[in-house]
């Protein structure tokens, strides 16, 4: 029975959409495969049970009503494969799906599309709010790199929301730094529980990335739904149901310094290609940099267990008290390469103080850096 024929990208772009979150060994083989869904238009759908990616395409035309599943991986690989303009048709046989195109054809396994564990947002909508996926993309990129890795704390493993009716807030920490970025919503655009002032969940790593991957530059809303245990993410044909990480976030408001006193602006750049320099002869265990700031002059050094020792001076405008601190510097190469203005500012307190990076004039932002013994 034919199921599909059509042009290879027109299958391969929203495969690669759902794809991402597929693991290649899963305790559940069915978890390996994406499940293809044909009535109006074409539904593909994968999951891991913790994250669902789903996605619509109105191009691809069959020819009857059809469900099944395959691995995802292979089907993507075959595609990638064949050549851009490729024609291909897909059949299913007894417990058997059958690729062609031209010369060529695959024969894949298939597992029955009625196992296919597929995710629902609950009933419970708590908060519901729309901002441009620019927006949304640019908030995510902001923060998420000071996400934690396998934590032991798995609420650091994740990125906090926060929702209010006037923005949306993320924050992310690892326990040495921690980002922090907002974004103001148009009157009405977040819609709260009755009685309630602000929403809040913590994301997965896993969900925040993918988000990452597929936010697109477009002023197109985004639409976010909350629940109790869960939420869900719908943009353009594709959406994200992901289980939200239950614990309690840091109070992140009182890691934030306020008034320090020692302050500079410093072109992001000069100082990104500074200390990409000074890096490469930190020590590759503890990462650390010494930053110098004295009168109009910073300087950032870094040296190793073979005695080998990097330095690189900047020109600032800082007329204050003399500072010599020290950071881990794949935490300062993070902020620098994911913010994208032309200058930051750097403030101080002590040798034992945080570091807070801000953009000028910008209040939406702001990078907390903890200090390390050099």
């Amino acid at each position: 029975m034919v199921l599909l024929q059509t042009e290879r990208d027109a299958l391969l772009k929203p495969l690669q959409t759902v794809t991402g979150i597929v693991e290649r060994r899963h305790t559940l083989p069915i978890l390996s495969n994406v499940l293809i869904e044909g009535g109006e238009g074409v539904r593909l759908t994968a999951t891991d049970l913790e994250i669902q990616v789903r996605t619509n395409s109105d191009t691809l035309k069959v020819q009857q009503p059809f469900a099944v599943t395959v691995s995802a991986r292979k089907l993507q690989e075959i595609l990638r494969a064949l050549p851009d303009t490729a024609q291909i048709v897909i059949e299913e046989e007894t417990g058997k799906l059958v690729l062609r195109a031209g010369t060529s054809r695959f024969t894949l396994q298939t597992l029955g599309a009625e196992d296919f564990p597929v995710l629902t947002l609950s009933d419970d909508v708590l908060t519901t709010l729309r901002l441009p996926q620019t927006q949304l993309g640019r908030l995510i990129s902001q923060v998420s790199y000071a996400m934690a890795q396998q934590d032991m704390r798995y609420y650091l493993n994740g990125l906090l929301m926060v929702v209010d009716e006037a923005a949306i807030k993320l924050i992310a920490t690892d326990g040495h730094r921690l980002s922090y970025a907002s974004y103001p919503l148009a009157v009405g655009a977040a819609i709260l529980p009755s009685g309630s002032s602000v929403q809040e969940a913590i994301l997965p790593r896993k969900t925040v990335l993918e988000l990452a991957r597929l936010m697109v530059d477009t002023d197109q809303d985004a639409v976010i739904q909350l629940s109790k245990n869960q939420v869900m993410t719908s943009f353009g044909n594709t959406s994200i149901v992901s289980k939200v990480i239950d614990g309690k976030f840091p109070d992140y408001t009182r890691v934030i310094p306020i008034n320090h006193p020692k302050n500079v602006c410093i072109d992001r750049l000069t100082l990104l290609s500074a200390m990409q320099r000074v890096a490469i002869l930190s020590n590759e265990k503890f990462r650390g940099v010494r930053l110098l700031l004295s009168e109009m002059s910073l300087k950032v050094i870094s040296n190793n267990m073979e005695q080998e020792e990097a330095e690189e001076s900047i020109d600032v405008q800082y007329h204050g008290e003399p500072l010599d601190i020290g950071f881990n510097i794949t935490y300062l190469l993070d902020v620098l390469n994911n913010l994208h203005t032309t200058e930051v500012n750097l403030s101080f307190g002590d040798a034992n103080s945080s570091c807070l990076v801000t953009m000028p004039g910008d209040e939406q932002f702001k990078y907390v850096v903890m200090p390390m013994r050099i």
